[in-house]
Order: structure tokens, then C-alpha cells, then sequence
């Protein structure tokens, strides 16, 4: 590893210890899936909340928090088995260009996936390419089966599609949740179809800012091919488990800590 890269690396690692811990949550969407136990409860409050983790965080923990109350904080029970009555108050919702179609959407493929295809974690297994580990395939597999269910057109904006070069930013984050296991008590580590060596940065702006501003990430673009670019350099600094860096990039993006 060359001396400059060395460096950055000593630097991250004290930012990942600094920002990875408890105090994170609170202000973070990972907020709402820690108010449950129960596996397929943290998963399904997982995803929603990561589905509409843009704009101000105050505003996305409160819309998230808003969904739950409305599946009576049984996510998964709700899911399985809710009543045209009980899915009105979605109807109304919004969150930015998420709104009540969208979200009744999003319900229901959530029930097809959950009878008919083993849950969210078997969703996201790669059944497009078995021998390359890229992150993306999973994600456009399990595009491919959630945007099965009737939708309007409108709505597979919401799912990002990595082939069309989005960086998948929600996605790859709620794959940060679900997958990596540090003991740290910020991601859950729930699942093992996907290793931690193949997730990739959820790439925002703060992170990206910050990838550029050290010298890690050289395209311009926040879409997938500077994901992979960004991802390939962190695998340097740790092979095993390159996101914790995002910790780091994201902690020091909003607090400026450059």
C-alpha cells in the first residue's frame, strides 16, 4: 500500500471508531428498524425507511415513523395480512416524490415477496450472473422481482437500477444494515447471502465530497461507476469489510471534520 494511501487509511479508521457507535442512531433513518426485534421486522422497517432516505433526516425518520404507526409497529404481520380499510392512511402519504401510490406499491410487492419468495434476504440473492460477486446483480435481481407486482410506471424510480448507471445509494445502504456485523450495534448483521467484502459505498454527496477531497475517487459523477471506482479503493484499505469505511467518509462529510 503506498505511503499516501497508508495515511488516509489511519485516518479513516479513526473516523470509523469515532462516528460507528451508538450515538450514530439517533439521528440516522437506521433509527426505525432498531425499535424492533423480530428478524423480518427490522428488515421490512429497514427498507422503508432506507426507500425514502433523501432530503432532511428530521423529515425522514419522522415519515418513517409515521409508516410504522400506520402497521401498528408490526411491520411484518401488517405486510402478511392487512385490510383494504387499514391500507387507507397510505394512501396520503408523502415523502418528496414518494407518495401514497407509490407506497401502496411498495406494500404490496412487499406481501408477494414475503408469501411467495422467502422474504427481502432471499430477494436479494443474485440470480442474473453466480460468478461475479458484484453487488450490482443483486440488486437489479431483486429490482427485477420487486417491480413484478402491478405498478405504475411512475414508481420503478424508487428502485434504483444499477445498469442505467444510478448509484443505488438506499439500496446499498440497507445492504450496510442488514449485513455487516462489527458488534458496534449500528448495523444489524442479519443476513449471510451477501458477504461483507461485496458491499458496495452507498454513495452520496457527503461521501463522495469527501472520496474526492482525499484523493480516493477521481470521476466526477455520483452514479455506479464511481461507486465501483470508490468501493475498489476502500477493498484496499480492507478487504473484508471496505463499507465500515462509510462511517468515516459520511461522519466527517456532515460534520466537516476536513
Amino acid at each position: 500500500m503506498k505511503k499516501d494511501l497508508l495515511n488516509i487509511k489511519v485516518f479513516l479508521e479513526e473516523s470509523y471508531l469515532k462516528y460507528n457507535n451508538r450515538s450514530f442512531i439517533e439521528n440516522d433513518p437506521i433509527s426505525i428498524p432498531h425499535q424492533f426485534t423480530k428478524k423480518e421486522d427490522i428488515e421490512i422497517a429497514a427498507f422503508l425507511a432506507a426507500t425514502i432516505a433523501w432530503g432532511n433526516r428530521k423529515s425522514i425518520i419522522n415519515n418513517a415513523t409515521k409508516l410504522m404507526t400506520w402497521m401498528d409497529n408490526t411491520p411484518h404481520a401488517f405486510i402478511l395480512d392487512h385490510s383494504k380499510k387499514e391500507l387507507k392512511p397510505f394512501e396520503k402519504f408523502v415523502h418528496r416524490t414518494f407518495n401514497g401510490k407509490d407506497c401502496l406499491f411498495f406494500l404490496q410487492s412487499l406481501k408477494n415477496i414475503y408469501i411467495n419468495h422467502n422474504g427481502l434476504e432471499a430477494a436479494f440473492e443474485n440470480k442474473i450472473n453466480t460468478t461475479d460477486h458484484n453487488l450490482k446483480y443483486n440488486i437489479v435481481s431483486f429490482r427485477n422481482l420487486f417491480l413484478d407486482t402491478t405498478h405504475l410506471s411512475r414508481s420503478e424510480k424508487h428502485i434504483s437500477n444499477p445498469l442505467q448507471k444510478s448509484s443505488a445509494k438506499r439500496l446499498c445502504m440497507f445492504l450496510r444494515w442488514m449485513v455487516r456485523e462489527d458488534k458496534k450495534g449500528v448495523d444489524f448483521g442479519l443476513w449471510k447471502n451477501i458477504k461483507a467484502k461485496d458491499l458496495c459505498l452507498p454513495l452520496d454527496v457527503h461521501t463522495g465530497n469527501v472520496s474526492r477531497t482525499l484523493g480516493l475517487l477521481k470521476r466526477t459523477q455520483n452514479d455506479w461507476l464511481a461507486v465501483e471506482e470508490i468501493t475498489s479503493v476502500l477493498r484496499q484499505l480492507d478487504p473484508k469489510d471496505p463499507v465500515k469505511y462509510d462511517f468515516a467518509l459520511f461522519g466527517i462529510g456532515v460534520n466537516k471534520d476536513l
